[in-house]
């Protein structure tokens, strides 16, 4: 066999290792809330090369912190089932590589931000990528069963980034989209973390799941859904959102809160059946889809 051709699969396994450092997954959800954010910031179409400039160096923003998180958690993922898989824990990567491939695609995303959009939205990515790296990752994962909560402010920066790109500047609208999705994120999260509270104690980590019971989660869980809720219709009066928003807001709202309510009822009384966690979890990401897609189709709506 020629030496290049054996070589080939090695060299296609590298590739995708390094691709799954990225966290792909959690890029795509990113992304999902960067487009409609842009399309309501322009109030219609931004522009499509300001989307694909944006979208292009949020993904490498997103992909560097979440490189730098799979190299700060490689002792947690070795003894977490659900990430035993990882490039880091396999040995398809060495530390070092993880961690030069983090840096240099960061100051990437900083730069092609800077260079190509703007400066407001470099730093925005800055800032991003520092709160999801050191403050939740390094500060408060390990610290406080609060870590997802106050830790989730990274994930709401791209709609922050999104509206800078388009405007320069940050007002009300952007921020109410930022809470939106800071009050999501638990209710998101802890589902995930009650299917695998047993891998995250196993590690150390203090999730709500592993320190609390049931029922405290459950209830916790509906609190941030119902403020969750309360801010996408809070968006109406301050970005002037048209009916169609305003009839997804309320009805995805009014179905992803019965489902929390289903979770919590489940938790009250185990012995009615599995608490189906992971449906509130797979449930959260389409409800935050539908509010977004709403997001983007109601700039174009004449009424």
């Amino acid at each position: 066999m020629h030496p290049q051709a054996a070589a080939t699969p090695t060299a296609r396994s590298k590739f995708w290792a390094y691709v799954a450092l990225t966290k792909p997954r959690i890029i795509e959800l990113l992304l999902v809330t960067t487009i409609p954010t842009m399309i309501l910031a322009a109030d219609g179409w931004p522009g499509t090369w300001l989307l694909l400039a944006t979208l292009v160096g949020g993904s490498f923003a997103a992909g560097s912190a979440n490189a730098f998180n799979m190299y700060l958690d490689r002792d947690i993922d070795r003894v977490m089932n659900r990430t035993k898989q990882r490039p880091l824990v396999t040995g398809e990567l060495r530390d070092t590589q993880a961690l030069v491939f983090a840096a240099v695609l960061g100051a990437v995303s900083i730069l092609w931000f800077g260079l190509l959009v703007n400066w407001a939205s470099a730093g925005l990515t800055l800032a991003a990528i520092l709160l999801y790296v050191v403050f939740y990752t390094i500060l408060l994962k390990r610290r406080t069963s609060q870590n997802i909560v106050w830790g989730g402010a990274a994930g709401c920066m791209p709609v922050l980034i999104g509206w800078s790109a388009v405007t320069g500047t940050v007002g009300w609208a952007p921020l109410v989209l930022f809470l939106i999705i800071f009050f999501w994120t638990p209710p998101h999260y802890w589902p995930l973390s009650m299917k695998f509270k047993n891998d995250y104690a196993r590690a150390g980590v203090p999730m709500l799941p592993v320190v609390a019971d049931d029922v405290r989660v459950g209830r916790q869980i509906l609190v941030y859904s119902a403020a969750m809720v309360a801010a996408t219709l809070a968006l109406v009066p301050v970005a002037g959102m048209g009916w169609l928003y305003t009839v997804a807001a309320v009805a995805a709202g009014a179905w992803f809160l019965w489902s929390c309510v289903q979770l919590y009822r489940r938790a009250l009384h185990p012995e009615r059946g599995k608490l189906a966690a992971m449906k509130v979890f797979h449930g959260s990401i389409t409800y935050l889809t539908v509010v977004f897609v709403a997001v983007a189709v109601d700039p174009f709506l004449p009424f």
